[in-house]
């Protein structure tokens, strides 16, 4: 007696390894990547012939009209108000556009130091 031979199928592939791959790469690049907030205006640094770059965290922003903004704080009264619980060991950075009046830095430098800004450093780009 013959009987007849029953084709045996293919297994499909399961999408489930590739779905768990995509999930951990998902959850690496989330970890690694460092999220910043958008800045509140355009700014475009002076040129230098710096081999460092500035260095720190928190970011004070100044426009070339000279509007400041920190964190949340717009104004120059706000930002200088932000910045009373400065803890002297922080660097803060500056970064003031290029078309910012040399004299309106020089006005704002006490007003830091005077906020507890001990440790300032400039934003540049590389000539």
């Amino acid at each position: 007696m013959q009987f007849a031979r029953t084709r045996t199928r293919k297994a499909n592939e399961s999408t489930i390894p590739m779905i768990n791959v995509v999930f951990l790469l998902l959850i690496f690049f989330l970890m690694t990547a460092q999220i910043t907030p958008p800045e509140p205006f355009e700014v475009t640094p002076p040129e230098a012939s710096v081999d460092a770059p500035a260095t720190g965290q928190l970011v004070l922003h100044v426009s070339a009209e000279g509007e400041m903004a920190f964190g949340d704080a717009h104004g120059e009264e706000d930002v200088l108000a932000a910045l009373d619980d400065f803890v002297e060991e922080d660097e803060l950075m500056l970064r003031a556009d290029r078309g910012v009046p040399a004299n309106l830095i020089a006005s704002l430098l006490p007003k830091l130091a005077q906020a507890g800004v001990r440790h300032l450093n400039l934003v540049s780009t590389a000539r």
